[in-house]
């Protein structure tokens, strides 16, 4: 058994949130002691939904100071590479399935400035990206498959994370392991028992009575002797 990380990131998303008030939002996932902020780019062709752009994400830059860890589900994500970053993007994760060059794509995110990361669907095996852990920043195990908000968390995503865990330790990668989709009070403890360490929560954290209480209450979820 590999051991929980003792770190816990909290990234809301906020594909979950509230366009109308936007700012004040994010205001509060700070407040609240999120570590970042995660923003879901979509195009309607790698996923079956759009969602927003640069402008977005310029808007949220100005609204908050934590990291904005952007997450492009998109075909040709290096052709959005350098209006993101330009926008106030702190990290950018790209797709193994649509992104051929990874090595290559990785390379040109880090000399924008930006941490550098690789997503993985629920049927895309960890081998996918086993050539290119020495140039992660982050791993990104999807935990549904991506697209909508609000799905129901994939049980066995937990045996990935595991695995992709033991990956990382064995390449001695300081790589982020970060998991996204149906992740609540039910689902965080058992995937960061195996490892992950950063989450991101959307309908969790924004649909609670207590949006602000919901990032501590997800964190202490974490709190247990291993």
């Amino acid at each position: 058994m590999i051991a929980a990380t003792s770190c816990v990131r909290i990234a809301p998303s906020i594909l979950s949130a509230d366009f109308r008030r936007l700012g004040e939002q994010l205001a509060m996932c700070e407040a609240g002691g999120a570590d970042c902020v995660h923003v879901d780019v979509m195009d309607g062709r790698f996923v079956p939904n759009v969602t927003f752009g640069a402008k977005v994400i310029e808007a949220a830059r100005q609204s908050t100071s934590l990291p904005l860890d952007v997450h492009l589900m998109v075909v040709e994500p290096e052709k959005y590479f350098d209006d993101f970053a330009a926008a106030g993007a702190t990290g950018l994760t790209i797709h193994a399935e649509v992104a051929p060059h990874l090595h290559r794509q990785l390379s040109r995110i880090r000399e924008l400035g930006c941490r550098a990361g690789v997503a993985i669907n629920p049927a895309t095996p960890i081998a996918a990206v086993s050539e290119v852990v020495a140039d992660l920043d982050l791993l990104l195990v999807m935990s549904v498959n991506p697209g909508f908000g609000g799905q129901e968390f994939i049980a066995h995503s937990v045996d990935k994370l595991r695995r992709a865990r033991l990956m990382l330790a064995e390449s001695k990668s300081k790589a982020w392991l970060e998991v996204d989709g149906g992740i609540n009070r039910d689902t965080i403890g058992d995937v960061w028992q195996a490892g992950a360490d950063t989450f991101v929560a959307g309908h969790a954290i924004f649909a609670a009575a207590d949006p602000k209480g919901e990032i501590e209450a997800l964190r202490a979820r974490c709190r247990v002797i291993v």
